[in-house]
């Protein structure tokens, strides 16, 4: 047999063992995977369609999530004093917890202030952040009223609405704050404009 004929089978002989021994892997692999399905600790029973609908209240920027409901700066801010000043302050100077008034214009200086109107991009933030952590003693406690009013009241407070404005999910999500391009995007999902 000459040299390029024995060189040509050793090569093919590698070839087809080269093969077996990845499919061999491949099969002790997914052998090894369907053996080690972790079984849990059969604690709890699965969360219902209802369950995770009442868990899955995001608001995105555009305000797709935003239930129905309305609110005005009159009635925000009595629930303001009523839920909010104990920890905001009267006139949202800040207290135990941040002001949430003022601040424009202070975002490129040595202290900036960061408020609803200097730093927020989105009213529709304001929302969802209200709804699920405000007050921090209840959150979700407030109705979706309740909620639109204090936003009403708090972009009212920063001049970006009128007193008379009302605020719904079509209003709110039109809203453009003044801080609305001071963010680098890294992701453009599907809600972004």
């Amino acid at each position: 047999m000459n040299s390029s004929k024995t060189v040509e089978t050793i090569i093919g002989a590698l070839v087809v063992a080269v093969a077996a021994a990845f499919a061999l892997m491949a099969a002790l692999s997914a052998s090894a995977r369907q053996a080690k399905v972790p079984q849990g600790p059969n604690l709890g029973q699965p969360a219902t369609a209802d369950q995770i609908a009442g868990w899955n209240i995001s608001v995105a920027p555009d305000g797709t999530g935003l239930p129905p409901g309305k609110g005005t700066a009159a009635l925000g801010s009595k629930i303001y004093v009523q839920r909010c000043a104990i920890c905001h302050g009267l006139n949202s100077e800040g207290s135990s917890a941040e002001e949430l008034v003022g601040g424009v214009g202070s975002l490129a200086t040595p202290e900036p202030t960061l408020t609803v109107g200097s730093y927020w991009p989105y009213a529709t933030t304001l929302f969802d952040y209200i709804r699920r952590a405000m007050p921090p003693g209840a959150p979700l406690s407030l109705t979706a009223d309740e909620v639109y009013s204090v936003c009403a009241y708090l972009l009212f407070l920063n001049g970006i609405i009128s007193k008379d404005d009302e605020m719904n999910a079509k209003t709110l999500a039109a809203i453009h704050m003044p801080n609305r391009n001071g963010f680098v995007r890294i992701y453009r999902g599907p809600h972004d404009k």
